[in-house]
């Protein structure tokens, strides 16, 4: 503190006490008033034993008393996935979703993350796999194509996947046989890890079904990157009773590999979803192959015979 202003302080202070004071007496006082002046009410930023003082003070008064948790309060972590409830253990057995599969903490467990990071890359390679040409060899069909040159527009332009390349129109014009009464189109679709596990087990259940019921079959060809509603145009060029489109499913987290067989009585264009019908999830996992096959067979002869599909033959069954 500047000295010469706490003189003045105490010479103006010991005035009013005292009226005048001598001056060799105001430099004695001066000390005391100095004293005074620097002893403030709190303590000083300047005296760290007082503040270490004032904060153990401060933590004593606000302190609360800790009281040990008894024994039987005490909970033993488990992990989620241990003890299961009979609801939860019914639905696994029942589905192969990622039910009641329990955490490490606030994490999944590591078997289970690295089995999704397992089926999110079949996923990834399904969608972007091709069908090999020894398979398409092995069935002795052709392949068409569509409006799509590469796959990111088979995936942003389904409207493309939906129509023929110009090259297939004549290609099918002049190899295909006309007004059969099946025809039978295979497609990679979003999954060609589908076509690639199933078709041959399901295209030669499908014929031996079809054979056996009499029923004639066109021929068959193969479509790279169609969409299901391509069977309208191909209705229209080829002008088959029935046509059933066998095409990979959008694969999923639980399997990559289902197949879908979509069926339509005389598709043509302008045919609305209501008149078609499918059956879907023909893998290992869900419905054998070999068994989706010759099921097939008898569905096409129930929409031979009742001259129609979807809604339309639902009502006329019923």
């Amino acid at each position: 503190m500047n000295e010469e202003l706490v003189a003045k302080i105490t010479q103006l202070v010991m005035e009013k006490m005292n009226g005048s004071t001598e001056p060799q007496q105001e430099v004695q006082e001066s000390n005391t008033t100095l004293r005074i002046l620097e002893t403030p009410e709190s303590p000083s930023v300047d005296e760290p034993d007082t503040l270490i003082k004032l904060y153990n003070n401060t933590s004593t008064n606000e302190q609360t008393s800790y009281v040990e948790p008894e024994a039987n309060d005490v909970k033993v972590f488990q992990f989620e996935g241990d003890n299961l409830s009979e609801s939860v253990q019914a639905a696994r057995k029942n589905t192969p979703a990622r039910i009641g599969v329990g955490r490490a903490g606030t994490r999944p467990k590591t078997k289970t993350w690295l089995q999704f990071r397992l089926d999110h890359a079949a996923a990834v390679d399904a969608v972007y796999g091709e069908v090999s040409e020894e398979l398409l060899q092995k069935l002795n069909i052709s392949t068409v194509t569509t409006r799509v040159t590469d796959k990111e527009e088979y995936i942003t332009r389904p409207d493309l996947g939906r129509r023929l390349s110009d090259e297939s129109k004549e290609f099918i014009k002049a190899n295909c046989q006309s007004n059969p009464q099946v025809q039978i189109l295979i497609s990679n679709g979003l999954s060609a890890s589908a076509i690639e596990e199933n078709i041959m087990d399901v295209y030669l259940s499908l014929q031996q079904s079809l054979g056996n019921l009499k029923i004639e079959i066109g021929t068959t060809f193969y479509i790279d990157k169609g969409r299901v509603a391509l069977m309208d145009e191909i209705g229209e060029i080829l002008q088959p009773e029935v046509i059933v489109y066998l095409i990979g499913e959008r694969p999923g987290l639980v399997s990559a590999e289902s197949m879908s067989a979509y069926l339509c009585y005389k598709p043509r264009l302008g045919t609305v979803e209501a008149e078609r019908m499918v059956i879907s999830n023909i893998h290992k996992g869900g419905i054998p192959p070999l068994e989706a096959g010759a099921y097939l067979g008898t569905v096409v002869q129930r929409i031979l015979q009742h001259k129609a599909s979807g809604v339309a033959l639902v009502e006329k069954e019923s």
